[in-house]
């Protein structure tokens, strides 16, 4: 069994990883790692694990014979706390922050950091010791992109919109993820200027070297938990039809890339590892509609697809998830 460490435990993507990792055949939870409440019980924190996981309590350290270690920590803290835990030159890092998914920010001490999205780079991270887990929305725009970029297709200004649940936002409570200001409510943020646009750019510039478009990005707070929906548009001069058949010849042996003949709504990928695209054409314009779980396919779920293939196992093992429909 691979051993699993998780540093940051407290957290939505701390629960998520361990709720896929009980039911992961091939992997074991060692160590859940909490500098705020060592000892105590992880499933008062993550109540959905009561039954599943009683008697494991919070580390204050990781021990010795971790195989992978998953830090969930917040953003700026990954590269501090690598700097004061002692692993072991073959234990695996993937860090689900954005800390290390910049290229010029990808190496520490002797680990080199892959931007582990496996739609882009797949054989490139079954190589690799260390991942750097993609943004969740970088995650829903560049699956919707990718196709495009890899046919240099990409020649115009990109207009982009998404919606994010509150998860996206973390678990300790700030203004805009309380209840009773985010409920029948829903806001835009950070417009042309989200965290998550240095990726994206740094990725369409990797697929298509002479890429000029300008991306104006929007994203907008949502008054539900959980859960992306994003749309795209960029002008393009080849039919609907050709668009489509380069799309299902680009994720043909990506397992959790699915492409729709019908509209899509987000409630087909909660609870899932899948991103789901639709295709429209108007005029001499591709639109693109992309949707996720941004706590599953937008991290833990994408984190756990990246140990898979890091330890040569089966893509798909332990994330054959059903969606929460209804």
């Amino acid at each position: 069994m691979i051993e699993v460490g998780i540093v940051g435990g407290t957290g939505y993507t701390a629960g998520e990883l361990m709720r896929l990792i009980l039911h992961h055949p091939k992997v074991r939870i060692k160590e859940v790692v909490s500098s705020s409440h060592p000892g105590e019980l992880v499933h008062l924190f993550h109540q959905d694990l009561l039954g599943e996981i009683d008697h494991v309590k919070f580390s204050r350290h990781l021990s010795d014979g971790i195989d992978v270690v998953f830090l969930c920590l917040g953003h700026g803290n990954a590269r501090s706390c690598l700097t004061n835990i002692n692993l072991n030159d073959q234990t695996k890092v993937i860090d689900l922050s954005q800390d290390f998914r910049s290229m010029k920010h990808a190496y520490f001490r002797n680990r080199s950091f892959i931007y582990g999205l496996p739609e882009l780079q797949k054989e490139l991270i079954k190589e690799s010791m260390n991942i750097a887990n993609p943004g969740c929305f970088a995650t829903s725009i560049l699956l919707a992109l990718l196709p495009l970029a890899k046919h240099k297709l990409l020649k115009y200004d990109i207009h982009i919109s998404a919606i994010t649940g509150s998860t996206g936002s973390g678990k300790n409570p700030i203004d805009t993820t309380h209840f009773s200001w985010r409920n029948n409510n829903i806001s835009a943020y950070k417009v042309f200027m989200h965290q998550h646009l240095k990726e994206v750019r740094q990725v369409l510039y990797q697929e298509q070297k002479n890429l000029c478009s300008d991306i104006y990005f929007v994203p907008y707070r949502g008054n539900f938990s959980r859960g992306i929906l994003t749309t795209l548009y960029t002008p393009s001069f080849i039919s609907l039809e050709e668009t489509q058949e380069m799309y299902k010849e680009y994720y043909k042996d990506h397992p959790f890339v699915y492409l729709s003949e019908i509209n899509i709504d987000m409630k087909q990928v909660i609870n899932t590892n899948k991103c789901i695209l639709y295709l429209m054409k108007e005029k001499q314009r591709i639109i693109i509609v992309s949707i996720i779980d941004n706590l599953i396919k937008g991290a833990s779920g994408q984190a756990i697809q990246n140990m898979n293939l890091m330890f040569n196992i089966e893509e798909t093992c332990g994330l054959i998830l059903k969606s929460i429909r209804f």
